[in-house]
């Protein structure tokens, strides 16, 4: 909308010599923007678990007031051990999945989408899955229920780490098959990298050249990377490297997703509560906006009722990163 001057008889006098005004245009924004709700996969050294005492699902009022704030994504931590207890082809246990399959009906009633995300590291009862049957039968059951709801989004798995590369693709490939077999086939997948999936070690670990061959008929791939700003990128200092550092660390990646044609969305980031690691979130959520033609989004770690004084913790409303973060970086939020 170009600015129109208040004084008509102004702006006949100097017409000769005005320049146009600027056209206003809207900071670039990201279409996903949310929160890793956390506390589902708590107590993995007892993988039957007790709830209430060794792990807990989330609060559906907080769930509003995310929204409230702009958020439009939910990324749910679970154990698959719990989902199917014994084995990756065990019945579907009806408490555990009743629990997640409640959440995902009340976030998606409110128009925003649900991430189904085990928490597994490409393992299950401590063990690096090798079975990819199993793990494309797992898939199915779990992905059955939720086919026909659109603002499902299915993870393939968290952060697969010190594994054969190979086999992390074709874990990857067995669940983009199990998921597609369930008959959900309008729904996104994020698969996840080996090396914790890191954006920054995105091409340099391998991940790149392996997992861009995957395949999905549906064509509905959103690779998933991780990105911390400490000094070792592992989420476990408060402190960020430099007030770029997360731009930095996405470049490669976004090479990548460009040269290839490729989606992607940062399924977990996070800094400190401090100035330094501000400006770092804000710098690297402007990078993301301004590279939205690849980049779907980001998912804040993280939020739970059994959080308490965790340093990124942006539960409602006591959280350190709900009134120290949120603030400052919700302005990148919505399409």
């Amino acid at each position: 909308m170009l600015v129109k001057n208040l004084l008509a008889v102004a702006a006949v006098a100097s017409s000769a010599l005005a320049a146009p005004a600027p056209e206003k245009r809207q900071a670039k924004k990201l279409k996903w923007f949310g929160i890793n709700e956390s506390g589902a996969e708590f107590g993995e050294k007892n993988f039957t678990g007790v709830y209430g005492k060794e792990y807990i699902w989330y609060d559906l009022n907080t769930i509003d007031q995310f929204i409230a704030q702009g958020m439009n994504m939910f990324r749910l931590n679970f154990l698959m051990e719990r989902i199917t207890p014994g084995t990756l082809t065990s019945p579907l246990d009806p408490l555990y999945f009743g629990n997640l399959t409640e959440q995902v009906k009340y976030i998606t009633s409110k128009g925003a989408y649900a991430m189904i995300q085990p928490h597994n590291y490409g393992r299950f009862m401590g063990n690096i899955i090798t079975d990819t049957a199993g793990f494309k039968s797992w898939w199915t059951a779990v992905a059955a229920p939720f086919k026909d709801n659109d603002l499902v989004v299915f993870d393939t798995n968290n952060e697969f780490h010190d594994m054969d590369q190979t086999l992390v693709f074709n874990l990857n490939q067995a669940a983009i098959d199990g998921i597609r077999a369930a008959g959900a086939t309008k729904q996104y997948i994020t698969p996840e990298g080996n090396s914790w999936s890191g954006a920054w070690t995105w091409v340099s670990s391998g991940n790149g050249a392996s997992l861009v061959n995957l395949k999905d008929p549906s064509d509905k791939l959103i690779y998933q990377m991780h990105q911390y700003l400490d000094s070792d990128g592992s989420g476990t200092h408060a402190e960020c490297v430099s007030t770029t550092i997360f731009s930095e660390r996405l470049k490669a990646a976004t090479k990548w997703l460009k040269d290839n044609k490729k989606q992607g969305v940062i399924g977990e980031f996070a800094g400190g509560v401090n100035d330094q690691c501000v400006t770092a979130l804000q710098d690297g959520l402007k990078y993301l906006a301004d590279n939205n033609d690849v980049w779907w989004g980001a998912i804040w770690w993280a939020a739970g009722p059994w959080w308490a004084d965790y340093m990124y913790n942006m539960e409602p409303t006591s959280g350190p990163a709900w009134s120290g973060i949120l603030p400052k970086i919700k302005t990148y939020f919505g399409s």
